[in-house]
């Protein structure tokens, strides 16, 4: 496989995380359409907001995948239609799905789609199947393991199909066969499949004896609530693999997560293309990704596993409900305005105050991310050590714009 074609492919929920993902430097993007994503809970794109994707994505030479992956319903197949129509028509590279009526409709329009692993294609002759319809790109089931991958990428270079394939390198895991669960359905008619899951898999459940009224913990695990899954570690070895594209699981998350995911593996990738064949590759490799993983542990996660790649996880499962991350975020306030020249920002404090040395984060839709330092700064036009709230403060900072949310980054206690 030549090194080349290894791509990267970042979540965006939005147009902030949108910006996020191409500014940390993805090789595609991949987005859900109202009504149409496996991530209804995230913000979702209109149609209307398909040109200036086009034009954002083009502007960082990234490619565009739109997300189509849910079932559809007979009511809903001329708006899908139309979807599609609209994707065709603003030049994205590929619509992600795993309903045929989605891949009908890109045949007739004439994009090119990939499998979901909502699919759950786990063997060479689903591949050659989905390859057969025009398939060019297949995330494979994420319960496969290394082994398992390797033989279908064997295979497909020796019969010289025209397919790739894509596997999740990183983000939460499903305890469900590559998310086809029906617990939320079944408990709050909100149906995964649909992309509303409520993950009651995650919390903790009691069991009770009905004879005696008694009830009992399970445990100290949440049963159904996997470790999410890391593979940064590894990544050389997914490359050997044969495996083409990389994919970030996200859509739901923060700016300050699809940030710092897609740059941690934006590293880890270039430094394997780059050094794998230096002598002290694996070394180096390993102090590289040592450090990314820390980088990675401050962000939203449930812990760390290396899903089933080297076959079923062992300790797969979380041990409290919720984040482990071990840095959090507090709203401080917005960006009034901003002096390009000096590279100052004026921070209007609406919350929680600032204090010298803290840690900020600046999101906005134009921006993406912008990380820096209270290092210096003044409040109301004076030289300061904090600022409370009604202070106008103003800092150092790359470039950011009007009304960009401000927050202060705190380790956990």
């Amino acid at each position: 496989m030549p090194e080349k074609s290894v791509e990267l492919i970042a979540p965006a929920g939005d147009m902030t995380g949108l910006v996020t993902v191409l500014k940390a430097g993805t090789d595609a993007v991949y987005f859900g359409a109202e009504g149409y994503n496996m991530r209804a809970g995230s913000r979702s794109f209109s149609d209307a907001d398909f040109p200036s994707i086009r034009e954002l994505c083009d502007r960082y030479k990234a490619k565009a995948y739109l997300a189509l992956n849910t079932i559809i319903y007979d009511r809903e197949l001329e708006k899908m239609t139309r979807t599609v129509a609209a994707a065709k028509k603003a030049g994205f590279d590929a619509v992600i799905c795993s309903d045929m009526a989605v891949m009908e409709a890109c045949r007739k329009e004439g994009i090119p789609f990939h499998i979901s692993t909502q699919a759950s294609v786990s063997n060479y002759h689903a591949v050659k199947f989905y390859a057969s319809l025009g398939a060019k790109m297949i995330v494979l089931a994420r319960e496969l393991t290394l082994q398992q991958v390797r033989h279908i990428t064997g295979k497909i270079k020796e019969d010289r199909l025209d397919v790739r394939i894509e596997c999740f390198v990183h983000g939460a895991m499903c305890v469900a066969v590559s998310g086809r669960c029906f617990m939320s359905q079944e408990l709050f008619g909100q149906s995964a499949n649909r992309g509303q899951c409520l993950q009651p898999c995650r919390r903790l459940y009691i069991i009770t004896d009905p004879e005696e009224d008694e009830k009992l913990e399970i445990g100290s695990d949440y049963v159904m609530s996997p470790k999410d899954l890391c593979a940064i570690e590894f990544l050389d070895v997914l490359m050997e693999a044969g495996i083409c594209s990389f994919k970030i699981e996200g859509r739901s998350r923060s700016p300050e997560y699809v940030h710092t995911v897609t740059s941690a593996y934006r590293q880890s990738i270039d430094f394997c293309i780059a050094h794998r064949n230096d002598q002290d590759f694996r070394k180096e490799y390993r102090n590289l990704t040592g450090k990314l993983k820390k980088e990675l542990a401050l962000v939203y996660n449930r812990g760390f596993s290396e899903g089933f790649y080297f076959g079923k996880p062992f300790d797969a499962w979380v041990r409290q409900y919720g984040s482990l991350a071990t840095e959090k975020k507090t709203y401080i306030g917005e960006v009034k305005k901003y002096f390009p020249k000096a590279e100052v920002a004026e921070i209007t404090i609406l919350a929680r105050g600032l204090k010298k040395g803290d840690k900020l984060s600046i999101v906005g839709p134009g921006t993406g991310v912008i990380a820096c330092t209270a290092e210096t700064f003044f409040t109301n036009d004076i030289p300061g050590k904090d600022a409370s709230k009604g202070d106008s403060v103003t800092v150092k900072c790359p470039k950011v714009r009007k009304k960009d949310q401000v927050y202060v980054l705190e380790k956990r206690n």
